[in-house]
């Protein structure tokens, strides 16, 4: 009798056969599942035969079936409860870069010596009608 299989079953099953990319899990009499390396456990897995020996017997869960050849996938890490933190994860803050303060600090040490001047030179302007003039060498002289 063949059972039907469907994707999100949780299925016992005995060790087939272990290779390096993941194990083989015998389902019934004529049907075989694979549980893919990547899908053992969370985490990075570098030997299989580290936690699961031949005729082990395991639950796993039903992750993919391929409806051509018939194959099924498996995971061991679908059943395996992951440990989240009850509380939200703190964001990370992230260094700025060192910037130098430039740009307007110039001009607002320059601005009161410009003003000064202006209002001199409105003074002048308007006591004999003449229109300062500056010199290359930053002289005032009159036109």
């Amino acid at each position: 009798m063949k059972m039907e299989y469907k994707i999100g079953d949780i299925i016992a099953g005995n060790v087939t056969g272990i290779q390096s990319y993941g194990v083989f899990i015998s389902l019934d009499k004529n049907t075989q599942g694979l549980i893919h390396i990547s899908e053992c456990r969370h985490g990075y897995v570098t030997n299989l035969d580290e936690f699961i020996q031949i005729d082990d017997e395991v639950e796993a869960k039903i992750i993919d079936i391929d409806e051509y050849t018939g194959k099924i996938s498996l995971s061991l890490r679908a059943m395996e409860k992951l440990a989240t933190p009850s509380y939200p994860a703190k964001r990370k803050k992230r260094k700025r870069r060192y910037l130098p303060q430039i740009g307007f600090e110039t001009l607002k040490e320059m601005m009161p010596t410009w003003i000064e001047e202006a209002k001199e030179d409105e003074k002048v302007r308007k006591s004999t009608g003449n229109i300062p003039v500056y010199t290359t060498s930053g002289e005032r002289g009159h036109s």
